[in-house]
């Protein structure tokens, strides 16, 4: 089992950078393949962007690609997303969710497929 913690968030202008972390506990971190997900108020939670546990293949969600960028420390047990360009379009809760894989090539585009999910944390772009 993992516990996954969420941090970074804030209020920022259009066009400013964030960079969310995802802290995770247990010592098989390095076999969760992970995912942010983000939140808008009255919308539903949407996938943003996949890392397998290799850290090797990404995948991203054509409303960030090019702005948003996801890695991992499996060192660290911590998973990033770095938000560049940021909109007020891209604010929302955001959450990390992981799934335990032996697969090390392998990352998850829907909600279903995760096993275990962050309080969230929250991002608010506005001018």
């Amino acid at each position: 089992q993992v516990q996954l913690v969420e941090s970074g968030g804030g209020l920022v202008q259009p066009g400013d950078s964030l960079r969310l972390s995802c802290a995770a506990s247990g010592r098989t971190f390095s076999s969760y393949a992970m995912g942010w997900f983000r939140q808008a108020p009255g919308k539903e939670r949407e996938f943003i962007a996949a890392i397998s546990w290799s850290g090797g293949s990404t995948y991203y969600a054509d409303s960030v690609k090019g702005r948003f960028t996801i890695s991992r420390d499996n060192a660290k047990n911590t998973v990033y997303l770095q938000m560049n360009s940021l909109k007020p379009g891209d604010t929302a809760v955001y959450y990390c969710a992981a799934r335990q894989t032996l697969y090390s090539g392998h990352y998850y585009l829907t909600e279903v497929r995760y096993d275990y999910w962050g309080q969230g944390t929250q991002v608010t772009v506005s001018s």
